[in-house]
């Protein structure tokens, strides 16, 4: 067996293409599962794909393929095998007995990396969940995994926690994160109610893993968010003020990337992080144009818009690194309005923004009113309806500059100044 530097977790990486998929796109997807695993920490030797014609399951692979692994599991010195489905309790266990070394799956590698990445309570909380909710049903695969070797990837939670084995005060301690998870639902709730009140748009950006959002963001609001070309780089949604051509404003918020195979529950742990999108005025859907795999990934971003039923919302597809791209570009079926931007120079940047303004005041109409204090409904109904309000109290009442709804104009016609 070959001698390898201490700590540093080796992995063989292993698929089952069921013959009705692509074998390019099974590659793809262990190539991705690859940078995962770089990503929490650990080393990949190589991968291993089997063409089955079903899963087995009992072991995920036939065993004729187990052996074969167990083979190179102690010719290359592997610590541990993950494979690029979830697994269920019964092919943990097996395959935790066949092998003989730490065994993951690709739920786990993500839900540690989103683990190692939390920073705000919300995040934690969710990741909390999510953890807990993916063990209590794989207490006996788990604490089999486990044994096999305790700590490093796969054991990590939020503020370091261990795994929890007990099914009892697993589903203790789920109980009192519904609750806490409740409580910052209801804050976000009336954060956004806070924003609705003050008229201020409210921009989200959505996007493939890795696809530039956080650089987007910083470009345009001129901060400082983690940036790093690596998977799930940052969790916690992130909110920047960022000021239009016009000298308004809007609220432009970052969210946590998607990925292939995400599982239903994880997308549920973290479905009130993502309805940002859900409650935008605007979606801007960040594609790297750069990347041989961008069809893929622009559907499986829509997929995952669609599973958190997020509709009726414009789209602006956004095709990220257009300096160092001289091909075709793919079509967004799904998208009302497309521009070419590089958000680490700030290449169409500009025109960019101009399109968020045409999209947000489309059909409102500029107004300037002075409306007598004895007709405050006028006002109220300029609060309610209009957008980037300028309000300033004289002696003969109140003088307001913004824009209204075109279908709305009538109401304060008799007060516009000539």
């Amino acid at each position: 067996m070959i001698e390898h530097k201490q700590n540093i977790e080796r992995f063989i990486l292993v698929a089952a293409q069921k013959k009705q998929f692509e074998e390019a796109e099974a590659w793809e997807s262990l190539e991705e599962l690859s940078e995962l695993v770089k990503t929490a920490g650990g080393e990949v030797i190589m991968h291993v794909l089997q063409r089955v014609d079903r899963i087995n399951p009992g072991l995920y692979i036939g065993s004729g393929k187990a052996d074969e692994i167990k083979e190179l599991i102690h010719i290359h010195g592997a610590t541990g095998v993950v494979f690029d489905d979830e697994l269920s309790p019964i092919q943990m266990r097996n395959l935790a007995e066949a092998l003989e070394v730490k065994i993951m799956d690709r739920t786990m590698i993500i839900l540690d990396i989103f683990a190692s990445r939390a920073r705000s309570k919300e995040g934690k909380l969710q990741i909390e969940m999510a953890q807990l909710k993916y063990q209590s049903s794989r207490l006996i695969g788990f604490g089999t995994m486990l044994s096999r070797q305790a700590g490093g990837i796969g054991s990590r939670g939020p503020g370091e926690k261990k795994l929890e084995l007990d099914k009892r005060h697993l589903r203790t301690r789920m109980e009192i994160l519904e609750k806490e998870l409740k409580e910052v639902e209801k804050h976000r709730q009336l954060i956004r109610e806070r924003r609705k009140k003050n008229s201020t748009p409210v921009v989200a950006i959505v996007g493939y893993t890795n696809a530039g959002k956080s650089t987007l963001l910083n470009q345009l609001s001129g901060s400082e968010v983690y940036v790093q070309n690596q998977l799930f780089a940052t969790l916690d949604p992130t909110t920047r003020a960022v000021t239009l051509p016009s000298g308004s404003e809007i609220l432009l918020t970052d969210t946590v990337g998607f990925i292939r195979k995400l599982p239903h529950h994880l997308i549920k742990a973290f479905y009130s992080t993502l309805e940002e999108a859900k409650y935008a005025d605007i979606i801007l859907h960040v594609m790297d144009i750069s990347s041989p795999h961008i069809l893929t990934h622009q559907q499986i971003v829509y997929e995952t818009l669609e599973r958190l039923k997020i509709s009726g919302v414009p789209i602006i597809a956004i095709y990220n690194k257009a300096d160092q791209y001289d091909g075709i570009y793919p079509k967004d079926e799904h998208a009302d309005y497309e521009v070419k931007i590089s958000a680490k120079t700030g290449l169409g940047c500009d025109n960019l923004l101009e399109t968020i303004e045409q999209i947000l005041y489309a059909n409102m109409k500029p107004f300037e009113i002075e409306v007598p204090y004895a007709n405050g409904d006028v006002v109220r109904f300029c609060h309610e309806f209009g957008e980037r309000l300028e309000e300033e109290y004289t002696n003969e009442g109140v003088h307001l500059k913004g824009f209204i709804p075109a279908d709305k104009f009538y109401k304060i016609e008799p007060w516009i100044l000539s």
